[in-house]
C-alpha cells in the first residue's frame, strides 16, 4: 500500500565559487528551504536525507547527515541517511525520501544536497584527483580518464555513427547557458551563442570549455510530505508519480554496452513512465531537467529517454524541439551547463525547478507554457547508472 507524496517547497544557495564552507552551504540551503514553506519548521521533520558525493575529499568531513541535523536544529525520530551515487546523489536522496513517505514510515522529510568543490588553488590537483574516484580508479582513473575525455569519446562516437554535427552539440550549450542568464542562483549568467561555444577553449576534442559544466559550490533543499500533510500546508504541491533507475553492471569504461547510447537510461525511463502511466513521453511531458553535464549528453538523452529515434537527437535540438515552446521545454533553469553542477545538489535543484515551473514561479524569459507533467534525469559515474523521476502538477 502506497501513499501520494508531494513536494511543498524548497530553496537554494547561490551557486558558483563560494567563499563558504560545506557547513555554511548546508545551513544556507536549509534556511532557504524552511523560509519557502513558513508553516513547516525543523521540529516537523521526521526524516532527513542528504545527498553528498565527496565531502570526505572536498570538505574533509564524513557523517554529514547528523551534522546537517545539528546545524538546522532537527531532531530526527524516524530515519536519516546520507546518499552517495556520484552525480545522481541528490535524486537518490529524493527517491529515498519519497519511498519512505509512500510506505508510511514518516510524513515529513527534508532532502538536502550539498557540495563544496572549489578548494584553495594549492589544492586544485586534489579536487581533480578526487573526481577520478567516480570511475573505476584502479583501471580508468589511474590512466587519466575523467569526465571530459569520457564525454569527448561519447561525442566522437555519436558524431561518427549518426552524423551529429558539432554545431548541433554546441546548440545545446548555447540554449542552456542562455536560459541560465535568467536564473538568479546560477553560476554562469551570460547569454551565449553557438559561435561562442565553438570558439571557447578546446578542452577535450571535440568538446570545448563551454561544452562542459562547471566546478561548483552550492546546495539545494526540498520539503516532502504525505498527501494529508501537504494539503494542510499548500494547495500547490507537486506530486511525484514515477521513478526508475537502472545500471548495466559496469563502472569501468571497458564494460559499458555502448559509447553512443545509454540503454540503462531507457530502462530507467520506462520504469518511471510505467509508474506514472505515461504512454507517449514526447506528447505527455511538458518540461524536463536532464543531465547535461556535457553538451553531448543532452543529445544522447533525447534519444534514450524515448523522445526520438536513435540518431535523431542532433536534429531534435537543431529544429528547436527542446526550446521552451518546443515539444518539451528542456533545462529551462540552464541545466548543469548554465547553473553549474554541485554534484549532490543537482538532482534536488532539478526537482525544485519543475515545482517552480508548475507554480509559475520563474521569470517569464525562461517559463515553459502551462506545464502539467515534468521529468528529471541524472546519470552518474561513466553513465553506468541512470535515474529518472516523473512529477505532476495535479494529483492523478
Amino acid at each position: 500500500m502506497t501513499r501520494s507524496v508531494g513536494i511543498v517547497g524548497g530553496g537554494h544557495t547561490r551557486w558558483g565559487r563560494r567563499e563558504a564552507t560545506w557547513k555554511d552551504l548546508a545551513a544556507e540551503a536549509g534556511k532557504a528551504t524552511f523560509d519557502a514553506v513558513p508553516d513547516v519548521g525543523p521540529e516537523d521533520v521526521e526524516g532527513l536525507f542528504v545527498g553528498a558525493v565527496q565531502p570526505e575529499r572536498f570538505a574533509f568531513q564524513t557523517h554529514v547527515a547528523p551534522l546537517v541535523a545539528e546545524l538546522l536544529g532537527i531532531n530526527v525520530d524516524a530515519m536519516m541517511a546520507r546518499t552517495e551515487l556520484a552525480c545522481a546523489s541528490g535524486q537518490a536522496a529524493l527517491r529515498y525520501a519519497w519511498l519512505a513517505i509512500a510506505a508510511g514510515q514518516l510524513d515529513t522529510a527534508l532532502v538536502l544536497g550539498v557540495e563544496k568543490m572549489n578548494l584553495p588553488e594549492s589544492a586544485g590537483e586534489e579536487m581533480q584527483a578526487s573526481m577520478t574516484n567516480v570511475l573505476d580508479r584502479e583501471f580508468d582513473g589511474v590512466n587519466g580518464l575523467n569526465a571530459p575525455p569520457y564525454f569527448a569519446m561519447i561525442a566522437q562516437r555519436h558524431m561518427h555513427e549518426y552524423d551529429t554535427t558539432r554545431e548541433q552539440v554546441a546548440q545545446v550549450s548555447a540554449k542552456n547557458k542562455s536560459h541560465a542568464a535568467h536564473t538568479e542562483y546560477a553560476q554562469f549568467r551570460d547569454e551565449v551563442t553557438v559561435d561562442d561555444v565553438l570558439e571557447s577553449y578546446p578542452l577535450s576534442p571535440p568538446l570545448c570549455l563551454y561544452d562542459c559544466s562547471g566546478v561548483t559550490d552550492g546546495a539545494a533543499g526540498l520539503l516532502l510530505m504525505s498527501e494529508e500533510k501537504a494539503r494542510e500546508v499548500t494547495d500547490e504541491a507537486t506530486w511525484i508519480t514515477g521513478s526508475g533507475q537502472a545500471c548495466m553492471a559496469s563502472n569501468s569504461i571497458n564494460n559499458l554496452p555502448s559509447l553512443s547510447a545509454w540503454p540503462q537510461a531507457t530502462v530507467a525511463a520506462e520504469g518511471a513512465y510505467e509508474d506514472a502511466g505515461i504512454d507517449d513521453p514526447l506528447r505527455e511531458i511538458d518540461v524536463a531537467e536532464i543531465h547535461d553535464c556535457f553538451s553531448i549528453s543532452e543529445i544522447v538523452e533525447y534519444e534514450d529517454l524515448g523522445w526520438v529515434e536513435k540518431g535523431e537527437g542532433g536534429q531534435f535540438v537543431e529544429d528547436g524541439r527542446s526550446e521552451l515552446d518546443g515539444d518539451i521545454g528542456v533545462n529551462p533553469r540552464g541545466g548543469l551547463l548554465g547553473c553549474g553542477h554541485p554534484l549532490g545538489a543537482t538532482g534536488i535543484s532539478q526537482a525544485l525547478e519543475i515545482h517552480d515551473q508548475f507554480r509559475g514561479d520563474v521569470p517569464d524569459e525562461r517559463r515553459v507554457p502551462d506545464p502539467e507533467t515534468g521529468l528529471i534525469h541524472n546519470l552518474s559515474g561513466s553513465g553506468s547508472v541512470h535515474s529518472v523521476m516523473v512529477m505532476e502538477r495535479e494529483r492523478p
